[in-house]
């Protein structure tokens, strides 16, 4: 990573928008892209850079002038996702309870992804409704309690491969639904994970059968042959034929770890900026690192061509306006603060410290309009002290228009 001046955070020697630049134009020649495609990669390609506008600064001690280009905000950025994790913490933080927390985190079988790549939306919202259900299901057979539940989808293996799972991070016990307070979990366990598994793929089993029988799945082209009735049926056999993945990790040391380990994960694509190692030009390459779980989560590269680099990255674009964050049971939107009342009344009073959260330095928050801002003026190199100068808008048709900035002190 190429140092910054100022002392300020390393930026990555390359980013998905070059890897896009490169290879895109090569690309849509042997692909088609619905215009939601072509939206977001053009949003990528155009973030922080004067295609967007941006503002313009001089340093007050030489008037030396700092343009800072304007970001694209789109969710599938890897370079805005770390404001915007930061900001969905802050959010969240009036939420935390006194309690455990237990991440669980349930996988779709890859049998399963050809279909699901042709009607993503119906088989997201299943994954979604069939985890929540169960785990909520769970809390009130085991406890007779309503739980609360933070889902996030996630799509991608480390490589950019389709890999469908949704973590969930569970409080440790709920309200009880007879209303005499609240029911707890032991501090080290939550539910058995067989029997999550267990009802898991039974719910969307019967899910995936319900949408094929009301017509509301696409088969096109390859998967053409699984419209029929019996071939959609043995693709059903074959696919739950083996226990399905759900994992149940150990619990967070505390619920503020709670939120600062999902900012991490909830504003952020299959795969980062910081990742990337090469990008040839000329041979129209590029080369990422990942971990291989398979191999004891070594640290390995994976070199491809940007066209089946940009293939798979398009894999992981969700539907317009889908939601991939969704808050269940006590936690769900309707009545959330009263039910967050109701449960700080029940838990036993206990003084919740609460340290700033944290983020990782690849996703370490910045202002919307400070990014890329030295501390160090480049020109005078001294301590600088930004004043904002005007704001240049996006060019329409023309040049680009700038505002003066007017003080309002």
């Amino acid at each position: 990573m190429s140092p910054q001046a100022g002392g300020a955070p390393a930026k990555p020697d390359f980013t998905v928008a070059e890897v896009l630049r490169v290879g895109l134009p090569s690309h849509v020649q042997g692909h088609s892209m619905p215009p939601h495609h072509w939206r977001v990669l053009r949003a990528i390609m155009a973030c922080r850079t004067p295609a967007l506008g941006g503002h313009m600064y001089q340093c007050g001690r030489c008037a030396t002038p700092q343009f800072v280009p304007h970001s694209c905000r789109n969710r599938h950025c890897p370079s805005c996702q770390g404001a915007n994790g930061f900001a969905w913490l802050k959010a969240q933080e009036s939420l935390l309870l006194p309690i455990p927390y237990f991440h669980v985190v349930f996988t779709l079988p890859h049998a399963l992804n050809p279909l699901i790549r042709q009607n993503p939306g119906s088989c997201y919202d299943l994954l979604f409704a069939s985890a929540s259900t169960t785990l909520l299901s769970f809390g009130e057979h085991e406890l007779g309690a309503q739980l609360g539940l933070t889902m996030v989808l996630h799509t991608w293996s480390q490589t950019l491969l389709d890999h469908y799972h949704v973590h969930c991070i569970v409080t440790g016990g709920g309200l009880r639904t007879d209303g005499s307070g609240w029911a707890g979990t032991p501090a080290h366990w939550l539910f058995p994970v067989r029997a999550l598994s267990a009802m898991f793929r039974g719910k969307f089993r019967a899910g995936l059968q319900g949408l094929y029988e009301r017509g509301e799945l696409g088969f096109h082209g390859q998967l053409a042959k699984l419209a029929p009735a019996a071939a959609f049926q043995g693709m059903i056999r074959e696919a739950t034929a083996k226990p399905w993945v759900v994992y149940a990790k150990r619990p967070f040391a505390g619920p503020e770890t709670v939120l600062a380990y999902l900012a991490r994960y909830t504003h952020r694509i299959g795969l980062t900026n910081y990742r990337i190692r090469a990008l040839n030009r000329t041979e129209k390459t590029v080369t990422f690192a990942y971990r291989d779980y398979a191999d004891h989560s070594r640290k390995k590269t994976l070199r491809l061509s940007c066209d089946e680099f940009i293939r798979r990255l398009r894999l992981h674009i969700l539907p317009e306006r889908f939601v991939k964050i969704r808050h269940y049971g006590l936690l769900s939107n309707r009545n959330r603060h009263s039910h967050i009342e109701a449960a700080r009344a029940a838990l036993p009073q206990a003084p919740l410290h609460r340290p700033p959260p944290t983020l990782p330095a690849t996703a370490a928050p910045e202002p919307e309009f400070s990014i890329g801002l030295p501390r160090l003026c480049p020109h005078c190199h001294q301590q600088a002290d930004w004043i904002l100068v005007c704001i240049q808008h996006p060019p329409t048709h023309g040049p680009a228009r700038t505002v003066p900035y007017l003080d309002s002190s």
